[in-house]
This record gives C-alpha cells, structure tokens and sequence, in this order.
C-alpha cells in the first residue's frame, strides 16, 4: 500500500522536512514487501516523527487514518494532538448563498469553496439552516425553533438548552480561556417582552446560569434595559469579535461617540462585566468590526452611501488607539471590474448588476485578499489596494450571497458533554456507507 509506505528517496524529504539527518531516518528498521525492495512502513517509524506527520495532516485524512489502525486511532485522539491540530489549522470566512445552491459556504480560496454539514442539500432543508455563531471549529446553528452545537468536520449535532424565556437571542459563542469551557452569552427577553435578562450556557451543561449586568455607567434597571437592547440589537447586525479574552460589539445605532464612553460594547468572558469602547474618532458611517489576522479591525463608509471603504485597524488595545490601515474606493474597484469583463470570463461577468453602487461588508481571506459584499447581494474578491479580483460564486453564475461575519476553523475536536445532550435529528446524521468523515 503506498500510502502506508516510505521509499528510500522519501526518506530524505522527510529528513528534511522534520530537520532530522538522513542517517537518523535511514537507520529504521526496514521491512520487505512483495515487489519492494527495502521499503520503510510509516508504521515503523518512532512516534514522535509519526506525530509530526499526523498533526499535519487535513482534517479530512486524519479521519481517514483512524479507521487503518488501532495505534493510529488512539494517537490522534488524545486531547493533546486533537488541540495541536486546531491550533494549526487557518479560519476562513462563511458565506451564505441562501439556498441557491447551498445555504452556507465555507471560501477557501479563489476556486476552493465547500458547503457545510449539516447544511444538507434538497429544498426542503436550505433554507431551514441560520447560522448564530462560530467558535473554534464548533457552530451554532438554527433550525426551525431549536439550536443545535455543531463540528461540521467530524459531524456532529447536539441540541442546545434555551433559557426559559419567549426571545432568546444569541449575543456571543465563545472560549472562556481559564477554563477552556465554551460559553454561550443570551439577551433573553419576558413573555410580554417588557424586560430582558443575560444568561450564560457552558456547553455541556443542561441549564443556562443567570449572570448580573456589571458595566460601571450602568446603575440602574432602566439603564441595563437599554444595554441590553443595544447588546440584541449589535448582535443581529453583526456577530461579537474574539479578541483578548473579550467580546466586542459595534453598536449599529451609534452615530459618532456615545454618551456611555464610546461606541463598542466589550464584554470581559473572564470577569463578566461590560464596559464601553472608542472607536477611531473620525467621523465615519455605518462601522463594523472584524478580525483581520488577530487584530481587532473596523471599517465604514464616508457617508451613509458609501462611495469608498476605510479600515481602521486597533494600534494600541490598553490606549484605544486606532491607526488608519488603507482605502478601498468604488470607483477603483469598479474600473477594474470593468478590466477584468474584457478578458475571457466576459461572459461570466456579464450577469451581474453592471455597477457597484454600495459597500456593505467586508472580511479577510487571507494576508493579501479581502472578501467584499456590494450592493446587498454580491459578494467580490479584490486586493488590500482595491483591485478587482474576481466575483465569489458557489455554483454556476449564482452570485447571490451575503457575508455572515462568522469563520470556521476546522476542528476535530468533540463537543463538549456530547455523551449527555440529545442525540442529533435524523435529518442531520450521517449518510451511510461513510468513513470516519469526509
């Protein structure tokens, strides 16, 4: 079998892939197989070399090599290697094709975007799929008047407890970092909708804790009403960014600097209290939030039709500093549009809206392309300068998609407590005659 195998040439590669010599490698003890001579099995090789080859594997061949043997199975399934893995593997952006052809995508690159379990193809389940939130590989996902915790690379679906109220919204999924517990922060709202509470849900545990709204400029009930509805209200527009053990949320009914200090919600996972934000002191329209590589970003528009997008990156977290990071202009992004329509995929390019009126969000695909939603509906690739890259399709001429704010980092990691939540709904199972997954 010569996946399982390891020629002689190969050995060299691998010593210098991992930095060991050649001689290290070359002195294994070698076994002989029917046609081969001299033919090294990656079975013999010492763990510690076989870790490294495993933990770098995709997330789809490591289950793959679970089902060849024991000795593989049991090493990538300890806590360790299944932590390594996540840590080593990129977050790429979600979009949500909305049902034409698929629900949600994940945007690997150019050419590479693949759809996500358990968003299952077929009418009837395309459009019964929201996604609320994203963390470490794990989702959160609607689906009629029930949420489900997902890990869409190993397939598995677990219900979610609620908060026993009638309007739950989901503020924030994240990873409470001292513990390593996931968390789910709530907006819960009475029966008659006349006050709101926060609720906070440790996967795994089966009743959602009551916590206290701490904020230093909110003294009383009716100031923590408004918190709150602010907190429901950013939430919707926009899911929290992770940054140093925070959750940040733009408020989308700000305009300039609010009265409580600034006009970013954070809220301290490990503290549990609140407090208020500046952001960049320029005036500025329509602001979101994202993470552009690890650092807390937001950009917005000149005006309330934006003819141009500034980003702003955090230059000092402590400080609240913000420096200016670039411009993307629409014109700039439309005058290369208009190049890249001359060239082979003309006809392709010809099916969208001729002209990019509006800019309405943005998100990183990588160190040197952003992912940008125009006119309410499509969503573009272009460069840090604006350059047109290519329009983001995940069928043939669909265009129509928006970007979700959510990122997904493969994870092989269980859910945590899976063994005692509800087992998962038919419809999102597995099909059958799969391997380990795929």
């Amino acid at each position: 079998e010569p996946l399982l195998c390891l020629t002689p040439t190969d050995t060299f590669s691998a010593a210098a892939f991992f930095g060991s010599s050649p001689t290290q490698l070359t002195g294994l003890r070698r076994t002989t197989m029917p046609g081969r001579r001299g033919v090294t099995l990656l079975e013999d090789l010492p763990d510690d070399i076989m870790d490294k080859i495993l933990i770098r594997l995709p997330s789809k061949d490591v289950g793959r090599c679970r089902t060849v043997s024991a000795s593989w199975r049991s090493a990538t399934s300890t806590p360790a290697f299944v932590l390594e893995h996540r840590r080593r593997q990129p977050s790429f952006p979600i979009v949500d094709g909305q049902g034409r052809p698929a629900s949600l995508v994940v945007v690997r690159d150019a050419n590479v975007h693949e759809q996500l379990w358990p968003f299952l193809p077929g009418s009837e389940h395309r459009l019964q799929n929201s996604l609320r939130g994203a963390c470490d590989g794990f989702l959160i996902v609607s689906r009629g008047n029930q949420l489900y915790i997902c890990n869409p690379v190993i397939r598995t679906c677990a219900l979610l407890p609620e908060p026993q109220r009638q309007y739950n919204t989901i503020a924030g999924f994240y990873c409470h970092h001292s513990t390593g517990e996931y968390r789910v922060l709530w907006v819960s709202q009475s029966h008659d909708s006349s006050t709101s509470s926060l609720y906070v849900l440790t996967v795994g545990s089966d009743k959602p804790r009551h916590i206290r709204v701490r904020m230093p400029t909110v003294s009383s009930p009716s100031a923590e009403q408004k918190l709150l509805n602010k907190l429901r209200f950013s939430s919707d527009c926009s899911p929290p960014v992770h940054h140093r053990g925070s959750l940040h949320w733009r408020h989308c009914g700000a305009s300039g600097i609010m009265g409580g200090g600034g006009d970013i919600i954070v809220f301290d996972a490990e503290a549990e209290s609140f407090r208020w934000m500046r952001g960049p002191t320029q005036p500025c329209h329509c602001r979101k939030l994202f993470d552009m590589e690890g650092t807390l970003a937001l950009w917005g528009g000149s005006t309330t039709r934006s003819t141009s997008m500034d980003v702003w990156v955090m230059q000092d977290y402590e400080a609240e500093i913000w420096a200016f990071k670039y411009r993307i202009d629409l014109s700039t992004v439309e005058a290369s549009r208009q190049l890249y329509s001359t060239s082979f995929v003309k006809k392709r390019i010809r099916s969208l809206d001729s002209t990019v009126r509006l800019l309405n969000d943005i998100a990183v695909l990588n160190k040197c392309e952003l992912l940008i939603m125009f006119n309410k509906k499509h969503v573009l690739r272009c460069d840090v300068d604006g350059k047109f890259l290519g329009v983001v399709n995940i069928g043939k001429s669909h265009y129509c998609m928006l970007l979700t704010q959510h990122r997904l980092q493969e994870s092989i990691v269980p859910i945590p407590g899976h063994g005692m939540m509800q087992e998962k709904p038919r419809s999102l199972r597995s099909p059958q005659g799969m391997s380990e997954w795929s």
